[in-house]
């Protein structure tokens, strides 16, 4: 395979939409309430895409140094188990791809802090830093933390509280409490995806010693786990949808297509079948959050438009 596919393939960015759907959600509510940059919101989109290729990287390389990507892996095959990127390559993407991921955060924060405190710009870099040591130490490391049952914790506070809320106060000065389901909303259908990913494969993860929430807990109790993590996510919408009124409670349509894939997934006994519930549930998380945001800025939406036609 050409190298250049290969690491296409290595970067996984079918993961994308997951990792930008509390980018473009948080943005949009910004936006909503008046607040808007767009510099802003395109510096929050690459610095969410370097991170989440940098965690896929470092994820790729780790589970292959602990011998967690073997033969009896369910999911697909990673570069550095098949021998297509060495480990040599892969230290040095991952050393390239968190300093990238560290100079966009700080990019970002030194175009949004120009009206900040000195004490929230200080909690940016803290944010900026820590989703960085996140990205790596899911599986590196000898204490990674998503080989202790800690990754669904951190997904939920990075791809969910730091994504939505945090994007938001870039562009606002103030607190807006009604985000707040939303970013709950966003966080439990990433660890949901997460979740379907441990239950596909956590036949070979007990026996490579990766101790994930669905190893501790069972493959059934997983399901009810996951049933909660949907059906919660699921209510967080709805409730928030209602709130912000208008348009938005048509963006409920969207949550349809998740119970169905509940269904599926509580009543499949194979591994391999969940692993195309991953893509569904990752895309039904950005879709979700792109057309709530769309909804709740039609009145916005239709007088740019309106502008535009008339030539101001």
């Amino acid at each position: 395979m050409d190298k250049t596919k290969v690491w296409l393939k290595a970067m996984r960015l079918r993961t994308l939409p997951l990792s930008l759907s509390g980018i473009i959600i948080g943005s949009l509510i910004a936006l909503k309430l008046g607040y808007w940059n767009a510099l802003i919101f395109i510096l929050s989109l690459f610095t969410t895409i370097f991170l989440q290729v940098l965690s896929n990287l470092a994820n790729d390389l780790g589970d292959h140094l602990k011998g967690t990507d073997n033969e009896d892996r369910v999911g697909p095959k990673r570069t550095t188990q098949t021998g297509e990127i060495s480990v040599s390559e892969m230290k040095k993407a991952v050393t390239f791809l968190s300093a990238l991921s560290l100079i966009f955060a700080g990019l970002l924060i030194w175009v949004a802090g120009r009206e900040m405190s000195s004490s929230r710009i200080w909690t940016y870099i803290f944010l900026g830093i820590g989703a960085t040591l996140a990205a790596l130490f899911y599986t590196l490391g000898k204490k990674a933390y998503g080989y202790s049952g800690k990754g669904d914790l951190f997904v939920f506070i990075f791809f969910g509280l730091v994504s939505v809320l945090g994007v938001y106060g870039l562009y606002a000065p103030f607190f807006y409490w009604q985000i707040v389901p939303v970013a709950v909303g966003v966080g439990l259908l990433s660890v949901a995806v997460l979740n379907l990913n441990n239950m596909r494969d956590h036949i070979n993860d007990k026996k490579s010693g990766k101790f994930t929430l669905v190893v501790k807990m069972g493959i059934e109790q997983a399901k009810i786990y996951h049933t909660a993590l949907i059906l919660i996510a699921c209510f967080a919408f709805a409730f928030s949808s209602l709130m912000y009124g208008d348009l938005a409670p048509l963006s409920i349509i969207a949550l349809i297509p998740l119970l169905f894939h509940l269904k599926r997934v509580l009543e499949t006994d194979k591994e391999e079948d969940l692993d195309p519930e991953l893509k569904k549930v990752a895309l039904n998380t950005f879709a979700i959050s792109l057309i709530f945001g769309i909804l709740i800025n039609v009145q916005f939406i239709s007088h740019f438009f309106h502008n535009l036609m008339h030539g101001y």
